[in-house]
């Protein structure tokens, strides 16, 4: 299962990208979890505390590693466009409850432009990851549609885009849809988190097909309790465990 989690900011990406992680490492899987979001907290919310968050480097911000892998220098415009990239999740991943967290970073495209050392870096890891890796792969993507426009996204079987019962978060899911759609990617679903009644429910079925709704997460005080905490809501919330595990249930058909 090789799954990318998008959607605008702040509807709750990471929290479901980490209990969906956790639900397929309790059965016994390998699991990934790629952290592709600038504002990284997808380590918080499977159980890192923020100490040992602070002493990982993202994979975007190892200038002397991606140089060496890519070729880069200040004399050397030619970047190696396929750097081995299959031994960095052991180098650099770190485990926390049966869940390897890989915190990749993003590139600043607007700086560095789309064809740099850090962008062909990253590019290739997601590829390897998406077609290579054994590993159940969960990545949690940047708020917005940065990167579909980059195209670091290709290779990807699938994407899962979060949203709450709103005109704006719906509008993202057309738009994943359609730039998704460009790039080959057929499989575009929905998850509606912060649900609070049967109307939001009825609003959410009214405007995503019906193919392409995994479920509904609800309005969950416990998740707020530990994300005020920095723990994970997989520890928090039962609630939420059984509404993700129903949502992945329909995802795996």
């Amino acid at each position: 299962m090789k799954v990318a989690v998008t959607g605008k900011g702040g509807v709750g990406k990471t929290t479901f990208s980490a209990i969906l992680a956790r639900l397929y490492a309790e059965e016994g899987n390998s699991v990934l979890a790629a952290d592709v979001d600038p504002d990284a907290n997808l380590g918080l919310a499977l159980g890192f505390t923020e100490e040992e968050l602070d002493e990982i480097t993202p994979i975007s911000k190892m200038k002397d590693f991606v140089n060496d892998r890519t070729g880069a220098s200040a004399g050397n415009k030619f970047l190696k466009l396929n750097p081995k990239v299959d031994d960095i999740p052991e180098m650099f991943a770190k485990d926390r409850n049966g869940v390897k967290l890989l915190v990749m970073g993003t590139v600043d495209v607007a700086g560095a432009g789309c064809v740099c050392p850090e962008h062909v870096i990253l590019k290739r890891l997601i590829s390897h990851l998406m077609l290579n890796s054994d590993d159940v792969v969960i990545m949690d993507m940047e708020a917005g549609l940065e990167h579909l426009g980059r195209g670091t996204a290709e290779s990807m079987e699938q994407f899962v885009v979060v949203i709450e019962p709103g005109a704006r978060s719906v509008q993202t899911y057309k738009n994943v849809k359609r730039l998704a759609t460009q790039l080959g990617i057929n499989r575009v679903r929905v998850v509606a988190n912060k649900v609070r009644n049967e109307e939001d429910e009825e609003y959410i079925k009214s405007k995503i097909p019906e193919e392409d709704l995994l479920g509904f997460i609800h309005y969950n005080t416990d998740v707020i309790d530990a994300d005020r905490q920095g723990k994970s809501p997989y520890d928090f919330s039962e609630t939420a465990i059984s509404e993700v595990r129903a949502i992945k249930e329909r995802l795996e058909k």
